[in-house]
This record gives structure tokens, C-alpha cells and sequence, in this order.
């Protein structure tokens, strides 16, 4: 039983939904069913386009599972200005759909309401294949720069002004966000007013930080928190290979939680101590095909969680 006010969801890319074009996902029907028959209290919309953008329907199926929708997602180029129009669109159709559906409940503790905005920089080749390397990762230049932190503050104040859902900034392996540099600069060039921050222990020490003292750092701006694993001797693996991020995930790079090199007993401890009361959603990337493990893993993990007392 949790100790913490929080209620630990999940996410589809535990069932490999991270591309839309993708022709081996699973229905999404078939992954609330799985969400709810593994413990969790809700989980994540998913990429643009995977779940309906049908508000009875997935109200529907969400009421029949005892399901909330938690968080929406934009996953894709961020640092392109040419992209802005793109970007507000799926902003605007995402708050409208996950502001629509049943609200989740709220905790002590939590600062801002569910569902958030996650916001996350994706689509570059050069990036994709150095992640983890922070030492041989091609850096924008300042007017790159500049042009991806315009767009996360149209995102993120359309988010905010238009529909009231709160934007966070998630650092992710593979984009232009990732390593702690970047989430430093990030960081001090947006706001707490205009977005907070989704922090996500396994793209931290993918990325070379320690998740424990990146989330007690930056734990003002910490509004909603992603739960990885990482299994070591693949991750040293993976880290001599060029190899982009998903087919690192591919091969087994994310583990269930417990089972990695993440110490989630002093997380515990330090979001205990802080007061941190909200949404934490656990993800397990995987390729889609590899579906026969799903249910047993995220049981694995929730079941690690509350023995660890989330």
C-alpha cells in the first residue's frame, strides 16, 4: 500500500505505442484492458492519433475499466519553426479531447490538476543515434535554440490559456533535450509560469545523470514524474553500438521497475520527504511484436512499486 498521495498509471509505449505508422500495435482497447487488469489507476493518452479522438467512445471505455486519462503527449519536432502550425494543431485537438474526458482525481501534495501536457523534442537522426552520448551529440545553435524554446511557449501557453491543462517538459533520449546542459538551459529559459517539468528517471540516467539528485534539484518545477528501469549490461551493451533509441529499447534496454540499476527505494524517500503528491506513470519501451511479456512485467513492476511503498 502506497505511503505517498499518488496514483501510479501507466503509459502505451509499455505496449511499444510510440509511432502511429507503426502496423503492429495493439488496439488500444486491448491496452485499457491490460492498464486495468495490472493495477494501475489510469494511464496516459498515448501518441497523436493512437487512442480516438472521440470523446463518448473513450469516455465509455475508460468509465467500464475504472481508467482516467493522466497526461496527452506531443512527441515530435520541436525545434523546427516550419513545424509551429503542426504543433498548436495537436496541442489544441489533445487539451480538447483530454479536458473532455473524466477528470482525475487530485492529491494532496499535487500542484498543478491531471490530465498535464507532455511535451517532448523527437525526430532527429543525428540525435537518435547518439543518444546517451552526451559527448559526441551534435548541440543546436543559439537560433536553433531559440526557435525550439518559441515553440514549446506556443504549445505550452496554448495549453495553458486555451484549455487550463498544464504543459511539462520531458527531457527524452534522442531529441535535443537530454542531456543535463540542455535540461539546465531549458530550464532557465522557460519559466515556472509558462510549463512545468516531467522528469523521467530512466531518460536521466540514459542520459548520464543521477535520477535521485536531478529530481531533488529541479524539484520546483517537478510536476509529474515517469518511472523507468534500465538493465545494466544492456545498457553497456547498447552503449558501444550506434544504435538509435528505440532499438535500444528493442533489445531489452528498459526492464521492469526493480529489476534495473535505478535506486527506487531513495526516490521513495525523497518524494516522501519533499511532499510530492500526484501522477506517476511507469513505461517499459518495447517493440510492439515483442507483446507476449506485457502484462507479467507491468504486474512485475507495480507489484515492485508497492512493496517499495508507492
Amino acid at each position: 500500500m502506497s505511503d505517498l498521495p499518488v496514483t501510479v498509471t501507466c503509459a502505451p509505449c509499455c505496449w511499444g505505442v510510440d509511432d502511429v505508422s507503426n502496423p503492429h500495435l495493439p488496439a488500444w482497447e486491448k491496452v485499457l484492458d491490460e492498464a486495468a487488469a495490472a493495477g494501475f489507476g489510469g494511464l496516459e493518452l498515448g501518441p497523436y492519433g493512437y487512442m480516438p479522438l472521440d470523446v463518448p467512445r473513450v469516455s465509455d471505455a475508460l468509465a467500464q475499466r475504472g481508467l482516467s486519462i493522466v497526461a496527452g503527449t506531443i512527441f515530435d519536432d520541436l525545434a523546427d519553426p516550419a513545424n509551429r502550425d503542426t504543433l498548436l494543431l495537436h496541442t489544441r485537438e489533445i487539451c480538447a479531447l483530454i479536458t473532455a474526458l473524466p477528470a482525475p482525481p487530485s492529491h494532496d501534495g499535487q500542484r498543478f490538476a491531471a490530465p498535464y501536457l507532455t511535451v517532448m523534442d523527437w525526430g532527429h537522426d543525428a540525435r537518435d543515434y547518439a543518444a546517451g552520448h552526451s559527448d559526441r551529440a551534435p548541440r543546436l545553435d543559439d537560433a536553433q535554440w531559440s526557435a525550439m524554446m518559441d515553440n514549446i511557449r506556443a504549445i505550452s501557453e496554448a495549453a495553458r490559456d486555451e484549455y487550463g491543462v498544464r504543459a511539462v517538459i520531458h527531457p527524452h533520449a534522442g531529441g535535443y533535450i537530454e542531456f543535463e546542459d540542455e535540461l539546465d538551459r531549458m530550464a532557465a529559459d522557460i519559466g515556472p509560469e509558462t510549463a512545468g517539468l516531467c522528469l523521467d528517471t530512466g531518460h536521466l540516467a540514459y542520459a548520464g545523470m543521477d535520477p535521485v539528485a536531478t529530481l531533488d534539484r529541479y524539484w520546483d518545477r517537478l510536476d509529474y514524474i515517469h518511472f523507468k528501469d534500465i538493465d545494466p549490461a544492456v545498457f553497456d551493451r547498447v552503449m558501444g553500438q550506434r544504435i538509435r533509441f528505440f532499438e535500444a529499447c528493442a533489445v531489452g534496454v528498459m526492464c521492469p521497475i526493480g529489476k534495473g540499476n535505478i535506486d527506487y527505494a531513495a526516490i521513495h524517500r525523497l518524494l516522501r520527504d519533499r511532499g510530492y503528491g500526484g501522477y506517476i506513470t511507469i513505461e517499459q519501451e518495447r517493440d510492439p511484436r515483442n507483446q507476449a511479456s506485457v502484462l507479467d512485467d507491468l504486474a512485475a513492476s507495480r507489484r515492485f512499486l508497492s512493496d517499495t511503498g508507492f
